[in-house]
């Protein structure tokens, strides 16, 4: 495959949009860096025709070819290092504005922040008041030992391949359209792209957001953002025969 630092990858994924499994711009792989897992191609079905599958379906015979994925989903670190090497200016930059997770506010920040609203709602900070654990994700209680989403190591593996994170943390970005099912398909306005594998805000029976399954999808617009979305970069793999053919036209 092609070698490149953490940088450069980001700077693929943005310049293409989303490199991601399905694009047609995906990169050739020629030789092994240890940051991808090699995946056979082959059938498989997807979706599911289960009454409860939300957009999950029709159930579906799918063909792939061979491909190449990353094996974690592109972190912050690696986002901070393309944005020191390369100089990018986010698009929360440009517009001069964005907006702010109270999450990643310092607390030095939120101890400056003394005024409510007249007409602020009862989940709002309230002096003295105490109010006690709820139901996720209203109220988060970190049972896995992380509040929002976690390192992409931080557990094992989800399947066989070594691919970590496929399934919750963080919905994962693909090169596939997005095409819903029903009344909403005739609604659609803009192009949405499919999302994968829930995130940390999603249960596994649904009672929150999305059931977290590997049939679950959902389909959001390219230039959305939030603290629970991420992508990682996926590749084509050379055939053998279309190895020797570029070895000939290099020579």
């Amino acid at each position: 495959m092609l070698l490149f630092s953490s940088a450069g990858r980001v700077q693929l994924a943005l310049l293409l949009g989303t490199c991601v499994l399905g694009s047609s711009y995906s990169l050739q792989v020629f030789e092994d860096d240890g940051n991808m897992v090699q995946l056979p191609g082959g059938k498989f079905q997807m979706g599911t025709n289960s009454p409860d599958g939300k957009n999950e379906g029709p159930l579906e015979a799918v063909t792939v070819k061979s491909f190449a994925i990353d094996k974690y989903p592109v972190t912050n670190r690696d986002f901070r290092e393309f944005v020191r090497e390369k100089k990018y200016k986010t698009e929360a930059e440009a517009f001069g504005w964005s907006f702010v997770f109270e999450d990643f506010v310092s607390e030095e920040l939120k101890k400056k922040v003394t005024q409510k609203l007249e007409s602020a709602p009862w989940w709002l900070p309230i002096d003295n008041a105490f109010w006690r654990q709820g139901i996720f994700p209203k109220v988060d209680m970190a049972e896995d030992g992380y509040h929002g989403v976690s390192p992409v190591n931080a557990f094992s593996p989800q399947n066989n391949y070594g691919l970590y994170d496929l399934l919750g943390n963080t919905w994962e970005w693909t090169a596939s359209e997005y095409q819903p099912h029903g009344p909403m398909s005739r609604q659609r306005a803009q192009k949405m792209h499919v999302l994968r594998g829930a995130s940390w805000i999603d249960t596994v029976d649904g009672s929150a957001n999305h059931k977290a399954r590997v049939t679950t999808r959902m389909g959001n617009t390219p230039d959305s953002a939030s603290d629970n979305l991420g992508f990682r970069c996926a590749a084509h793999i050379l055939s053998q025969k279309s190895r020797k053919t570029k070895s000939k036209k290099e020579l």
